[in-house]
């Protein structure tokens, strides 16, 4: 944003300041005013601290950054990603299923069409356990996903958001991390000759998901007597180096595609989630992809006074700029949701956590916050004290579906009691005067301390997402909406949020440290504090 933006923003801020959400709530009309919705989400933003002025300010400052422009350029497959000189087109990977023509193009969309159609034969012909022309044995029985990142988060938030949409075929397990402890763990529990490896890696070159690749084959070889070829058809890659995967024996036909013009944060749509579909089945991942498309299309046609990802950037930008809140948490109100606060922390940080725009100068303002959190009512227990009573402001999304997938009505009704109360008491707070009343026994110096201690500030701003059920479609358009706001919100903040330079000087150093570790050959380059914790380790292991 320019100076004179951010100045209108602070400007609007101070005269906002003084105004308590309670007397915001006060206007009867306030809810029908800020409340929206797109298909099955309705996005409710009536407790956040902002009036009409203040949103005018901010669709101000939207329109002279060209936001109908920028979301325009992407769905056409313009070059965002400046950095790597990349289109940006995921949003192209459930077009087939949007009611708008797609300006993306048509090679782009024959590309994934084909792909789509391949997904939909392998996953056919593993339900039906005939994937011989695969080369893959019968019998399978249980899906390890090998992926890190944005390989794992979307869809193993998926998979698990979306239980009770299962077809019960497979089993599916996620192993993101190198960590040697989980992936012992699970081969305790599976079959190596029942089970398929989906490695997933646009680069074939990732450490995570190659070692535990390694490890995994060899698991399977050994229950072959040793015959790594026989190993070799229990993998499918999907990745972007076919000659990669074929040097570890998978031929092209069990390799699915990824494209550079998908960063792997927005690739839950592609193959990538293949482990998706494997787990629902593809009628119902298509369903995934149309729900995604319902939302691309409310982003593209929608006013923004009524344009859900664009109104929800602005809050952001608002809480962030104008009103200095250095964090952001997310809090849903559905089990099968406790994967989406990890999921929207790569998706919004690693997209918006840059200090410097393209052109390499320092950006003008803060960007992206911290964004946490974890499931309720669990969470209520946790750290909403110090939410509710802290120093420290932290706005929230608080998450909930309308329709379970279960018969436990009582339990339901009390989780949606929970996260309703905890907007209302967020926003409303309870006065010192309130608290004082509710003191009835000691000294008044002693009902004075316990009033101030039971006093509630309020005044703290959320959000509400109500889906109308947690389903294929839903799960789809949720997420699409996030993908949306970060877009928005990358344009404001005017940096690229489609690459993520920041992930790889832990990478390189790693690569660099990794053989002390095993040889003791410390370089005198290492600072004194990495040499001393190698030493460390070493005299341990």
């Amino acid at each position: 944003m320019q100076d004179a933006q951010l100045e209108s923003l602070a400007r609007e801020a101070a005269r906002v300041a003084p105004r308590h959400l309670r007397d915001l709530l006060s206007d009867e009309n306030r809810y029908a005013r800020w409340s929206h919705r797109a298909g099955p989400v309705l996005l409710d933003l009536s407790k956040q601290k902002l009036d009409e002025p203040a949103l005018d300010a901010l669709g101000a400052i939207a329109q002279a950054c060209g936001w109908e422009a920028r979301r325009d350029a992407m769905f056409a497959g313009a070059v965002l990603n400046a950095s790597e000189q990349r289109p940006v087109l995921h949003t192209a990977l459930r077009a087939i299923e949007s009611r708008l023509p797609s300006p993306a193009p048509q090679a782009v969309r024959d590309e994934i069409d084909a792909t789509l159609a391949r997904m939909a034969a392998l996953v056919d012909a593993l339900e039906r356990d005939a994937a011989g022309d695969y080369g893959i044995p019968a019998g399978i029985t249980d899906i390890v996903n090998l992926g890190i990142g944005g390989s794992d988060l979307g869809p193993r938030l998926a998979v698990e958001a979306l239980a009770a949409s299962h077809t019960g075929r497979f089993r599916l397990h996620f192993l993101p991390n190198v960590d040697g402890h989980e992936t012992a763990a699970l081969m305790r529990r599976i079959d190596p000759k029942r089970t398929l490896v989906l490695l997933v890696s646009k680069s074939f070159t990732t450490q995570e998901t190659l070692l535990n690749g390694r490890v995994l084959r060899e698991w399977i070889a050994n229950a072959y007597g040793g015959d790594d070829a026989a190993a070799a058809g229990h993998f499918v890659a999907v990745s972007a180096n076919v000659a990669a995967a074929a040097k570890l024996g998978i031929p092209p036909e069990r390799v699915l595609p990824m494209w550079d013009f998908v960063g792997g944060r927005y690739s839950v749509w592609s193959a990538v989630g293949l482990v998706l579909a494997l787990a629902i089945g593809m009628p119902n991942f298509r369903a995934f992809l149309r729900g995604a498309a319902l939302m691309d299309d409310h982003f593209r046609t929608a006013s923004w006074r009524e344009n859900l990802p664009l109104l929800a950037a602005l809050v952001g930008v608002w809480n962030r700029n104008a009103l200095g809140f250095p964090a952001h948490g997310v809090i849903p109100y559905h089990d099968g949701l406790a994967e989406l606060p990890a999921f929207l922390q790569q998706l919004e940080m690693e997209s918006l956590g840059k200090r410097v725009g393209a052109d390499g100068a320092p950006v003008a303002q803060s960007t992206v916050p911290v964004v946490w959190g974890s499931v309720g009512t669990n969470a209520q227990h946790a750290f909403f004290q110090a939410l509710h009573q802290g120093t420290d402001v932290v706005p929230l999304d608080l998450i909930g579906v309308v329709r379970p997938a279960h018969a436990l009505k009582d339990n339901h009704d009390a989780l949606l009691a929970n996260l309703l109360a905890q907007g209302a008491a967020f926003a409303l707070g309870k006065t010192f005067d309130a608290a004082l009343a509710e003191a009835t026994s000691g000294t008044d110096d002693e009902r004075r301390a316990l009033a101030a201690q039971r006093t509630f500030p309020g005044d703290r701003p959320s959000s509400t997402i109500l889906l109308d059920a947690l389903t294929p479609e839903s799960l789809g358009a949720l997420l699409a909406l996030y993908e949306h706001k970060v877009l928005m919100q990358a344009l404001l903040w005017d940096i690229n949020a489609f690459d993520q330079w920041g992930v790889e000087l832990g990478k390189t150093l790693a690569k660099a440290i990794l053989p002390a570790l095993v040889d003791g050959d410390v370089p005198a380059a290492f600072d004194a504090s990495t040499r001393g914790l190698i030493q460390a380790i070493r005299e341990k292991s």
